[in-house]
């Protein structure tokens, strides 16, 4: 059985280097002399007397050595970039800021003042590339409202983060508190071209909540933001300061589909829940497993999607009797905050499914391709069939370290932690679930 926990680790780390970003630029963005192709859109820069760029999000950094490499020799980048980590490579011309997630930190603040005061600027000569990635709605961050501190914005994030609502939701709620999300940077670029490149951490079809969607159409309403605050019972857990703010009905409304503000603005997605799936699916396959794909698990309660994920590989080793099968999911299980400990939602998911694997020929495998879960330091955590045995014996209790929210910790003790540093990456989180007969 430890073989299988090994060959989840294999499938894992095959996947993170198929998706590597400044090669998939490279391939995706097609330039032909002075004339950029993103997709089934053609740009050409000639056009354009000034190009800038925004780079938000946990991939900001390839992002942005992907398009250098992409344009280089024909043009100088200026802009700013706003990522969790330094840059091993920084370019001239670009302001770098190392923010906050998943709550904003004082660069945060600052780098969404350099990106709206670069925007200010920007005028019909001018292109602007949005690159974009998970992760970015804490690293770029300012109020609507002046009145309201970066310990306000800290005091909201939490509250946010920790309430149980799906991430759609939570955005919803950001994007109309916020100064720089919901369609906001493109409108502070109103004149300009604007091109958006994702790396995309969001369901298909739910690009907008990419980032908090700085430069999307924003479907979402105030009447929806207010009763997402209701249901959550929101409004008391929020800093005073938004209170008033909310109190006195200045909230604005972000700018909708058929706002001038987006007629000179692209879309195109890098990366997205496909390019994870497929070369985990190949991974998985050449290693002689029967591999399916599964995305029903999105938003589910972590006890739900372990118990509705493991029953679709019993199934699936049922219907291919005497094979090796492999379960492979993506997205983002819901797993509120209920304790003090240092754990994520990839570690707790593992951690739901240790009792009902043990003693069987069953590894599971949950982490997120940015290598970061919740709030330690590990991707996520591995388990097979002897995984809760081996924990007993040191006395570990999987249900205590659930409720403690302890889960990175509980895997660490058994070495069982996917420890593996910030990839630079953020599609979503990668589920693997291997079974032998």
């Amino acid at each position: 059985m430890p073989q299988l926990k090994q060959l989840a680790w294999q499938i894992f780390h095959e996947t993170l280097a198929a998706i590597d970003i400044p090669a998939t630029m490279q391939r995706k963005l097609q330039r032909k002399g002075a004339v950029l192709v993103c997709g089934g859109t053609r740009i050409d820069l000639r056009n354009f007397e000034k190009l800038r760029v925004v780079a938000i999000g946990k991939a900001a950094h390839a992002m942005v050595e992907g398009l250098a490499l992409v344009l280089a020799p024909f043009v100088r980048l200026e802009g700013v970039v706003a990522a969790p980590t330094t840059t091993r490579k920084p370019l001239a011309g670009m302001k770098y800021f190392v923010a906050g997630h998943p709550v904003p930190n004082a660069e945060s603040w600052k780098a969404a003042e350099a990106i709206l005061a670069l925007l200010k600027k920007c005028d019909e000569k001018t292109l602007v590339f949005f690159l974009l990635s998970g992760g970015g709605s804490a690293l770029v961050e300012l109020p609507l409202d002046p009145a309201q501190t970066l310990e306000d914005i800290q005091k909201t994030y939490q509250a946010l983060v920790t309430c149980g609502a799906p991430i759609e939701e939570i955005n919803a709620v950001r994007k109309h508190l916020s100064a720089v999300k919901g369609g906001r940077l493109a409108a502070a670029a109103h004149k300009a071209t604007k091109i958006t490149l994702a790396v995309s951490d969001v369901p298909v079809g739910k690009e907008p909540a990419l980032a908090s969607g700085p430069t999307m159409p924003d479907p979402t309403t105030i009447a929806d933001a207010k009763r997402i605050i209701a249901e959550h019972s929101l409004y008391n857990r929020f800093p005073p300061a938004l209170r008033r703010w909310l109190d006195e009905g200045k909230m604005p409304e972000t700018p909708k589909a058929d706002a001038a503000v987006f007629r000179d603005s692209h879309f195109f997605l890098l990366l997205g829940m496909d390019d994870l799936f497929h070369p985990a699916h190949h991974a998985a396959e050449a290693k002689g497993f029967i591999t399916c794909c599964d995305n029903a698990t999105d938003d589910r309660p972590v006890e739900e999607a372990a118990v509705f994920l493991l029953e679709q590989l019993e199934a699936l080793r049922k219907t291919h009797v005497g094979r090796r099968v492999a379960l492979i999911a993506d997205g983002e299980v819901s797993s509120p905050v209920t304790g003090d400990g240092i754990g994520g939602r990839n570690s707790a998911f593992v951690l739901a499914c240790l009792e009902r694997i043990a003693g069987r020929k069953i590894a599971v495998l949950s982490a997120g391709t940015d290598g970061i879960d919740g709030n330690s330091p590990g991707a996520g955590a591995v388990a097979d069939g002897e995984t809760l045995a081996r924990a007993q014996v040191m006395g570990l209790e999987p249900a205590e370290a659930l409720r403690r929210s302890d889960a990175f910790t509980f895997f660490l003790r058994l070495e069982d932690a996917i420890v593996i540093g910030p990839t630079g990456n953020n599609l979503r989180d990668l589920r693997i679930l291997l079974a032998e007969p």
